[in-house]
């Protein structure tokens, strides 16, 4: 039997994001999140949960996110679970992550926490399948989308909307 996979998270950007370049020249951004959750308790009070989150981006959507994102900026993003495991000091440490597929900026034009622009006025929603990627894994650098693609990314991306399915 197969499995599955996939994250979808919604929330706040907790630290500007931190854009940096792999070898081969294939941008990297990891942003952290922020997730509020509100359930009721044993009591009947409402007790209010955060969850943190670190987001590692790659190329086309890395770039976006190093643009349009900053502390404190709504975004949605879209992608799969990855387990860091690393030694120090002769200790084991290990952190879960989401590596993005996708990623889509949240607000409309003007709305504060973003900067140079707006998702709606000319941030596209950015899908890393759009440039090739696929969905394939993301832990083996890329040189990027094709020439073709690699001019009109982020053209005629489809724009996000308020509405959103959930």
């Amino acid at each position: 039997m197969g499995s599955i996979n996939r994250v979808i998270l919604y929330g706040n950007v907790t630290r500007d994001p931190e854009l940096r370049y792999i070898p081969s020249g294939t941008p990297v951004c990891e942003i952290g999140m922020a997730m509020n959750d509100r359930r009721k308790g044993n009591n009947g009070e409402w007790i209010e949960e955060v969850t943190f989150v670190d987001v590692t981006l790659w190329a086309r959507s890395a770039e976006i996110a190093s643009e349009y994102l900053s502390k404190g900026s709504p975004v949605m993003i879209e992608g799969r679970l990855k387990l860091d495991s690393w030694e120090k000091d002769g200790k084991k440490n290990s952190k879960l992550r989401v590596v993005a597929d996708r990623l889509h900026l949240v607000g409309s034009k003007g709305s504060s926490g973003q900067r140079g622009g707006a998702a709606r006025g000319g941030a596209p929603a950015y899908d890393e399948s759009e440039a090739g990627f696929g969905g394939d894994s993301f832990d083996e650098p890329h040189s990027g989308p094709p020439p073709s693609k690699r001019e009109s990314v982020g053209q005629s991306a489809p724009t996000p909307t308020d509405d959103l399915p959930f």
